[in-house]
Order: C-alpha cells, then sequence, then structure tokens
C-alpha cells in the first residue's frame, strides 16, 4: 500500500487524506486558478516556470517537458493545466496505471496536436515498455510503431508534432534516470506554510460564497497538513456546520466547534493518527514497539498504520521509526497530554514488566 497512491483501495477514507475523491474533484475544477499570478505558494516553482515558459513564447517554441513531484494535493495538476493555458495549447489528461502497453502511448501520441500539452499523472506507474516508447517520444518527437510478430516483425517510423509533457509523480525516486533527465525542467512541489494556505482558504471561500473571518481561516489553515487540498475539503465541511449550527459566519470558534465534530485536532491529527499515538504511548510506554504489535493494538492492517498514519507523524515529529521499532517523540507526548514515565526502556529496549 502507498499512502500517495490516489489509486489505492485499500486505505481507509479520510478528511486529512490527501488524495482527491469524486467530491474533491468536481470542486477543484472550479476553483483552480488560471494562470500563474492566481496560482499562490510555491513562489520559486512560479518564478522558474514562468521565466521557462516566457522565454518559449518569445520563441515561438514549445516549452520543455516538465516533470513535477511532491505530494499529493500540492498543486501538480493544477500546474499543468496553468502550463497549457499560458501556452495557449490544449491539455491531453492521462495517467501512467492507464497505460499499460507500448500501443497504448502510441495511440496517444499519434494523435496530439503541434504544441498540445500531455499531462500523465503518475508517471514512475507507467509499464517499463511504453516508458522506453516515451524516451525518443520526448527527445526525438518520434516513436517506432512494431507492425506484426516474431521474424517478420516490421518498424515503422511515426513522426510526432512537437509537445509537451508534463509529468507528475508523488515517488521521484522511482522515475528511471533516463526518463528524468528527459526533461527540461523539474520542480519539487513542497507542503504549505500556514500563512499561505490562509490565502488560498480566502480565495476559495470568496469562489464559493463562504462568509469567513481571518481567525477562522487561520483556524483551519492550521489543522491542514500543509495541503490546499484539505484545507478546501476542511472549508467546505466547516461551511456546512456554519450553515447548520450559526449563521453562516466561519469564526475561529465555528470552524475548532466544526472540526472537533469531525475529529481533526489543532494540529490536524485525526482519530486514526491519535489512535496510533495512544496506542503507542499508553499501551507501550513511548516505546520501541514493533509495526504489527502496534497494528494490532489500533485494530488496523500493518500497511495502514504503516503508509498511511505514519508518514505525517513522522514529518510532525512525533514518532520516529528505529532499527528497534517506533518511538514516540517528547512532542507526542506533549500534544496528547500525556507524562513520560522516568525510564520507559530497559535493558535491550524492550519495557520493564516488573517496573525496575
Amino acid at each position: 500500500m502507498n499512502w500517495d497512491d490516489p489509486t489505492d483501495a485499500a486505505a481507509p477514507e479520510r478528511l486529512v487524506a490527501s488524495v482527491a475523491d469524486r467530491e474533491d474533484q468536481a470542486v477543484e475544477a472550479a476553483l483552480r486558478p488560471k494562470d500563474l499570478g492566481e496560482f499562490i505558494g510555491q513562489e520559486k516553482v512560479r518564478e522558474q516556470l514562468d521565466l521557462v515558459l516566457r522565454a518559449a513564447r518569445a520563441r515561438g517554441a514549445t516549452a520543455d517537458h516538465v516533470l513535477l513531484s511532491g505530494a499529493p494535493g500540492l498543486g501538480k495538476t493544477t500546474l499543468s493545466m496553468i502550463i497549457a493555458a499560458e501556452m495557449g495549447a490544449p491539455i491531453r489528461i492521462t495517467s501512467g496505471p492507464a497505460i499499460q502497453h507500448a500501443g497504448d502511448l502510441a495511440a496517444i501520441l499519434s494523435s496530439l496536436q503541434e504544441g498540445e500539452v500531455l499531462f500523465l499523472d503518475e508517471i514512475h506507474r507507467m509499464s517499463r515498455p511504453a516508458e522506453e516508447m516515451l524516451y525518443m517520444a520526448m527527445e526525438d518527437f518520434r516513436v517506432d510503431v512494431i507492425v506484426g510478430k516474431g521474424p517478420g516483425a516490421t518498424a515503422i517510423p511515426l513522426e510526432l508534432p512537437p509537445f509537451t509533457l508534463v509529468g507528475a509523480t508523488t515517488r521521484a525516486g522511482l522515475l528511471p534516470p533516463p526518463l528524468r533527465d528527459r526533461f527540461g525542467f523539474t520542480a519539487h512541489m513542497e507542503f504549505y506554510e500556514p500563512a499561505e494556505l490562509e490565502r488560498v482558504i480566502h480565495r476559495s471561500a470568496g469562489l464559493l460564497d463562504v462568509e469567513i473571518e481571518g481567525p477562522g481561516a487561520a483556524e483551519i489553515a492550521g489543522r491542514s497538513r500543509g495541503t490546499p487540498r484539505i484545507a478546501n475539503r476542511l472549508l467546505r465541511r466547516v461551511r456546512d456546520y456554519a450553515q447548520v449550527k450559526a449563521d453562516g459566519l466561519i469564526t475561529r470558534d465555528i470552524a475548532a466547534a466544526a472540526l472537533a465534530v469531525y475529529e481533526v485536532d489543532a494540529r490536524g491529527l485525526d482519530r486514526l493518527d491519535r489512535a496510533v499515538l495512544e496506542a503507542l504511548l499508553k499501551l507501550f510506554g513511548g516505546g520501541p514497539v514493533g509495526l504489527s504489535t502496534l497494528a494490532v493494538a489500533v485494530g488496523e492492517e500493518r500497511e495502514t498504520v504503516e503508509e498511511v498514519a505514519e508518514p505525517f507523524l513522522v514529518r510532525e515529529g512525533l514518532l520516529a521509526r528505529t532499527p528497534r521499532g517506533r518511538v514516540a517523540t517528547p512532542a507526542a507526548w506533549a500534544h496528547l497530554g500525556l507524562t513520560p514515565p522516568r525510564s520507559s526502556t530497559v535493558g535491550n529496549g524492550q519495557q520493564d514488566l516488573f517496573g525496575t
């Protein structure tokens, strides 16, 4: 299981999940900025990409191929659409898992128009034969279509119009170097600061016709785990609460009360995150404890704990992965309002069952 993988059906539905569900996809289409000037955050990426696109327009050429990496929900798809808009070109959208054969890719490439932008999401999950075909298409704008089988097979070269490939990946390390090196511009999307998320929330609130005060936006931003997609999802849930329980205006108190109902705490942890921390602290004295044991204590699958809950807890400095097992940090004890024991481990790192 991969916590960054939007096709992972085994992952539990969570309000703070960074992958998009159908409702998110519908709302994001209306909330997406249309150009780089509207895009909030990712200052360095925006500045660099603006130079690439402006230079290409000045030359009257297609833009270099672009690789965008980073966690889900940070704006990779939005940037691909902005690239197409800035270049005045149509965009074709597909994904790596949808391309299982070289013929699938050849059919897409052969139908592209000159200057068109091809957005390939989760590019690291494309099949190897298609990946090898993409090398030649990106570099020489040509593919070889194999006709026939066995000794009688013939390779027919097919010339392609110049196009721009925008690849998006949540796991850049899985891309083979030959593919990665063929991108003229690569960018890594960082998690957002709370102040940037406040701007995202205010912009989204305006588009959704939601009344929100500054402190209310700050409260939502602080619980959004650095991800605009989560911020927009929490905004919609707080809007629902404000319409039913209040007069529709989102204040700090309303936002805090709404997110308490949805079990998203002040740091952005949800029920699963807190269950992992509580088991680690209360049952195992802060660790170290094995992943399988921790999963049983929480009542979840091993993969769910490792790939869904742990990444955010590690990034927040609440949990550490060590060779001996999972260990809670002092910040975890403080966050749950618990006092760490004076000595939680002895000898080889196992808890002292006799209190000595």
